[in-house]
């Protein structure tokens, strides 16, 4: 069964209450939208960045999913920006976030801008820490 656009966004509020983002952000998106990228906790707008904001738009448009998070960070690997997002399919909804203590393992799409064929889908492992998120693994 496939999702509409609305019902994964509602289950994206539900993940982003669960990582504890700052309540503007999560209002951000509830009326307007926007998505936050994260970079050590710190949020901002990915409007305010248009490479960033297109390759949240193609992923949302080739998986049909719904990105709500994005996190950033500089790896061993290659640059990477993590793209926190709901599949359409609600049957794996349950395995899209799971907590640790304060540490919080989300289902996402890994751009790897670094090294493009290195990019999958996976899960990765986000502490929350106030109102933003990071990944740590």
């Amino acid at each position: 069964m496939n999702t509409t656009a609305q019902e994964r966004k509602t289950k994206a509020i539900q993940l982003l209450k669960q990582l504890d983002i700052y309540k503007p952000y999560i209002k951000g998106y509830e009326e307007n939208d926007q998505v936050c990228f994260y970079e050590n906790f710190a949020g901002f707008w990915v409007d305010q960045e248009p490479e960033i904001e297109a390759k949240m738009k193609e992923i949302e448009k080739k998986y049909n999913c719904t990105v709500y998070a994005i996190t950033h960070e500089f790896t061993d690997f290659g640059e990477c920006y993590d793209f926190l997002i709901v599949t359409d399919y609600p049957d794996e909804w349950e395995t899209l976030m799971h907590r640790n203590r304060n540490d919080h393992y989300a289902f996402a799409y890994v751009w790897n801008k670094t090294d493009d064929w290195c990019s999958e889908f996976g899960t990765v492992a986000v502490q929350s820490f106030c109102g933003g998120i990071k990944r740590i693994g």
